[in-house]
C-alpha cells in the first residue's frame, strides 16, 4: 500500500500531493475518521493508536493495477469530525464541513499539489451541507447545532451573513433561483440524534425571509421523521424537490404551486414496504429519467424510474451495498458507481467499505476495504474533478 503523508502547516494550510494522472485509473477523494471502539472490537482490531481524521485519495478503478491503493493521505485535526466535501459550480474548489469545529476547509482544486485553507465560521455549530448560487459567487452552509444557515462570498471565502430559520436542526439544503426559494430540512439534535423534526423550512432566497414550514409526514406531530436531505430535480416543470425521511423511512415530494406561491406535498415512496430503512442521499442521471437513493440499514442502493409522474417514482432495482450505505459517486459516462458505506460511525451503519456497482447491468461487482482494514470509517466519497459527475447531493 502506498502512503503519502502530508502534515498540516499551523493547522490552517496544507498541500495535497497528487500523483501524475495516468491512464487506467479513476481517483476518488475520501474524508475518513477512526472507527469507534465497539466497531474495532467487532473487527477484532486493537492498538490502532490515537483517533485519526484526514482526507485521502484512492484509485477506485476496478481495472487499474493500483485499484484500492491509498495514494495520498492528508491528516486533519483529530477533533474536526470532517463530514462532507462539496464542489463549487466549476469544480475549482472543494468545501469540507466540520461537525466538531466552527470552521470549513476549502481545497483549491486548480493547483497540483492541491492547497487547503481553514476558514473560521464562528456563527455555525455542527456544519453540515453546502450549496452554491448559480453564478458561483455565494455559498450557503447549514448549521445543525446553531439552527441557522450561514452564507459567504464564494470567491474569497469570507462569511457575509446568516439566515435565521423556522426549523431547529437544519441539515439538508437546496435552492431554486427560478422560484426564489431555499428549502432546509429539520433533522435531529446533533448531540444525541434526538428530538427528530418532521418539517421542511421554506425561505425566500433573495431576502432570507422565513416563509414557514411544510410538514413531511402523515402522522401527528411530533412524528419523528427526521427529514435529512432535500434536492430539486433539475428541469422539472413545475419545480419539484424530493425529501428523504431518515427515521420515517419515506421519500416525500414538494411540488411548486405557482398560483399559491407554495409547495404541494405528499409521500412519493415508502421504503418500509421493502424493508429498507434510513433513506439518505438522492441523485439523478444526466438524462433525468433515473433517480438513485441510498438506505443505510441495511445498506442498499435503489434505482427509480422518474420518467413519468414525478410524484410516483417507480422502483426498478435494489442492489445490495454494505451497512451504512450513504454517499455515491458516478462516472461521467454513467457506467460505474461507488457507494460509501458508513453513517457517522453509528453502530450497525459503519462498515467503512465502498461498494462498486456496474450501473449498465445494474449489479454489484466489487468492494473496496482499504479503509476498514485500517480501522477507519469513511464519511464521503467524491471523484476528483477529472472524473466528477454532478449527479446531485
Amino acid at each position: 500500500m502506498i502512503f503519502g503523508r502530508i502534515l498540516i502547516v499551523g493547522a490552517t494550510a496544507a498541500a495535497l500531493l497528487l500523483p501524475g494522472l495516468a491512464a487506467g485509473e479513476i481517483l476518488a477523494m475520501f474524508n475518513y475518521e477512526s472507527k469507534p471502539e465497539q466497531s474495532l472490537k467487532k473487527l477484532k482490531m486493537s492498538g490502532t493508536g490515537a483517533r485519526r481524521e484526514g482526507i485521502a485519495i484512492v484509485d477506485v478503478d476496478p481495472k487499474s493495477p493500483n485499484y484500492g491503493k491509498l495514494l495520498v493521505d492528508m491528516p486533519l485535526p483529530n477533533d474536526s469530525v470532517a463530514h462532507h466535501i462539496f464542489y463549487n459550480k466549476d469544480n475549482s474548489k472543494g468545501y469540507v464541513t466540520s461537525l466538531g469545529k466552527t470552521r470549513i476547509y476549502v481545497i483549491d482544486l486548480k493547483q497540483n499539489p492541491f492547497r487547503i485553507k481553514q476558514v473560521e465560521v464562528p456563527q455555525c455549530k455542527v456544519g453540515e451541507d453546502v450549496v452554491f448560487s448559480q453564478d458561483n459567487k455565494t455559498w450557503y452552509l447549514t448549521c445543525m447545532g446553531s439552527g441557522n444557515v450561514v452564507y459567504g462570498d464564494a470567491v474569497n471565502d469570507t462569511v457575509t451573513g446568516e439566515i435565521k430559520l423556522p426549523v431547529k436542526y437544519p441539515h439538508g439544503i437546496h435552492i431554486h433561483e427560478g422560484i426564489d426559494r431555499m428549502l432546509v430540512t429539520d433533522t435531529v439534535r446533533a448531540s444525541d440524534l434526538g428530538d427528530a423534526g418532521d418539517t421542511i423550512g421554506v425561505i425566500e432566497l433573495s431576502t432570507g425571509k422565513s416563509l414557514g414550514t411544510i410538514k413531511v409526514s402523515n402522522k401527528p406531530s411530533p412524528a419523528g421523521e427526521a427529514p435529512v436531505e432535500v434536492l430539486f430535480k433539475a428541469g422539472s416543470n413545475p419545480p419539484l424537490a424530493y425529501v428523504t425521511n431518515m427515521f420515517g423511512g419515506h421519500l416525500w415530494y414538494l411540488q411548486w404551486n405557482a398560483a399559491k406561491k407554495t409547495f404541494d406535498s405528499g409521500m412519493a415512496f415508502d421504503f418500509n414496504k421493502i424493508k429498507a430503512g434510513v433513506p439518505l442521499e438522492i441523485y439523478f442521471n444526466r438524462k433525468g429519467d433515473r433517480m438513485y437513493i441510498t438506505t443505510a440499514k441495511p445498506g442498499k442502493f435503489h434505482i427509480f424510474d422518474v420518467s413519468g409522474d414525478l410524484r410516483k417514482p417507480k422502483l426498478l432495482k435494489t442492489i445490495e451495498a454494505d451497512e451504512g450505505a450513504h454517499h455515491v459517486s458516478i462516472t461521467p459516462d454513467e457506467k460505474l458507481a461507488w457507494v460509501q458505506n458508513s453513517l457517522m460511525n453509528l453502530p450497525g451503519m459503519s462498515s467503512g467499505t465502498v461498494t462498486v456497482i456496474d450501473l449498465e447491468n445494474q449489479k454489484r461487482i466489487g468492494e473496496l476495504d482499504t479503509f476498514s482494514k485500517l480501522g477507519l470509517n469513511l464519511n464521503l466519497i467524491v471523484l476528483l474533478p477529472k472524473w466528477y459527475h454532478p449527479i446531485g447531493h
